[in-house]
């Protein structure tokens, strides 16, 4: 395990953490709401993009520019921010303290517009940037030139790999306690839909039925075209028959460690990688029943005497902002098809 500490003048800035994969939702939140930490408690993880401040206008910057910061098509404002970022729960960050100038926000917490907002008790360094504003997750991110990690002399957790994907509590259900779509979820089908259209062109799909179906099918059709020349899709991963025949695109799981996608053994398919617990979701939800049935009722029928659970009303949405924010960032979507498929959803 590690801990992170000033680089000015060594006290420790942190708990000890075991890192894993970046959430996809890191960026991707619902306006007006407050968040739950981002972060796992003892676990940190590392963004390897820029983000946060300075930004440059588009226009100002050009396509060249833009590129080299990871952004391959138009948008309002390109950040020149720290690559590298360490993100970790608000819970786990020791001896730092607000800088109050520092305290912008939008109506409900602050959000780093203006830099780093956190200093070290030590030697009063800007450090870190705390964010829990609304529409944010709330996270602390340590600035990568202002650290510097070290082993914190605790054994090292077993670290997270496809066997993690097997338990129970992996899985996220894509419904919350009060009967809303799980954010989490809403972002994680933007990100996916966007290596969707970029992995098929932005051509026609068919769906796997069943979950795949059922929750994703409204989202795939608000942003696919219907029509002949269709390419099938089917789900994938550790503990799962490779479908016969190999569809077209595979639906697989980031690994919760790295984030690298699931590939099949041979290596030689077109995938498309899921958030690891929706997909954990999707290839075994699990009891749906808090009175699991047995005896003579059939396998899939729940009891009738509790109520239903929470359900909502209108079919499980992408996250916009989330799909356009992975869609600039893919090389493909220089191709003139997939730029004129930008240009229009924006």
């Amino acid at each position: 395990m590690d801990v992170f500490a000033c680089a000015g003048c060594g006290t420790e800035l942190t708990a000890p953490m075991s890192r894993v994969a970046l959430p996809v939702h890191t960026h991707h939140g619902g306006w007006e709401e407050l968040h739950p930490p981002l972060m796992e408690p003892a676990t940190y993880a590392v963004e390897p993009r820029p983000i946060g401040p300075p930004w440059r206008l588009w226009e100002d910057v050009g396509a060249e520019a833009a590129a080299r910061q990871g952004v391959y098509a138009p948008v309002y404002s390109v950040s020149f921010g720290a690559r590298n970022q360490i993100v970790i729960a608000p819970g786990d960050s020791r001896s730092m303290t607000l800088i109050l100038e520092k305290c912008e926000g939008y109506c409900r917490g602050v959000d780093g517009r203006d830099g780093p907002n956190l200093a070290c008790t030590g030697c009063g360094r800007a450090v870190a940037t705390r964010i829990d504003d609304c529409g944010s997750w709330q996270a602390v991110w340590l600035e990568p030139d202002a650290v510097v990690r070290r082993p914190s002399g605790l054994p090292a957790q077993p670290p997270p790999g496809w066997a993690d994907l097997e338990r129970a509590e992996h899985r996220v259900p894509p419904v919350e306690p009060d009967g809303s779509w799980s954010r989490r979820w809403e972002a994680a089908v933007g990100v996916a839909l966007a290596h969707l259209v970029v992995a098929t062109g932005n051509r026609p799909v068919t769906l796997p039925a069943g979950p795949v179906a059922d929750l994703l099918g409204h989202a795939v059709a608000r942003y696919l075209p219907p029509g002949p020349d269709t390419r099938s899709v089917g789900l994938a991963g550790p503990g799962l028959p490779e479908p016969r025949p190999r569809p077209d695109v595979l639906l697989v799981p980031r690994h919760p460690g790295t984030g690298e996608p699931w590939q099949p053994s041979d290596g030689g398919a077109t995938v498309v990688p899921l958030d690891s617990g929706v997909w954990a979701y999707l290839a075994g939800p699990g009891e749906t029943s808090p009175m699991p049935a047995t005896g003579v009722l059939p396998p899939g029928v729940l009891r009738d005497d509790y109520p239903l659970p929470p359900h909502p009303w209108y079919p499980l949405p992408a996250h916009h902002r989330a799909f356009l924010d992975t869609l600039v960032r893919l090389p493909a979507i220089r191709s003139p098809r997939l730029r004129r498929f930008h240009d229009a959803c924006r």
